[in-house]
């Protein structure tokens, strides 16, 4: 069963840079097990304790798979699972040309 794993930036030192990887599986879990036995330490940088990483979100077929059945959701032959860091941040402080900046509510 080939499955493509879309691969982020930051873990694609794990892949020899490559953006999309083949592996195969059951479900998440085994798919992470199987992508980690060629590209050694990149299940626990997605998995921790059983469970995906809390800054780490995982699509299958563009559905999150914290809304299927996290790790456990099961695969089929040609789905494509993409591995996304969730971004965080920004400033407490408005920018000049926002809307808050310019109403006086910094």
């Amino acid at each position: 069963m080939a499955i493509e794993v879309r691969i982020p930036t930051i873990l694609r030192t794990y892949t020899d840079g490559a953006k999309a990887v083949e592996g195969s599986g059951g479900t998440i879990a085994e798919l992470f097990a199987d992508l980690d036995s060629r590209h050694t330490g990149i299940k626990e940088r997605i998995v921790e304790g059983g469970e995906l990483r809390r800054f780490v979100n995982v699509y299958l077929n563009d559905e999150d798979v914290r809304f299927l059945a996290g790790i456990a959701t099961e695969l089929s032959d040609g789905d494509s699972v993409t591995i996304l860091p969730a971004v965080a941040g920004g400033s407490t402080t408005a920018h000049p040309r926002s809307a808050r900046w310019r109403a006086g509510t910094r």
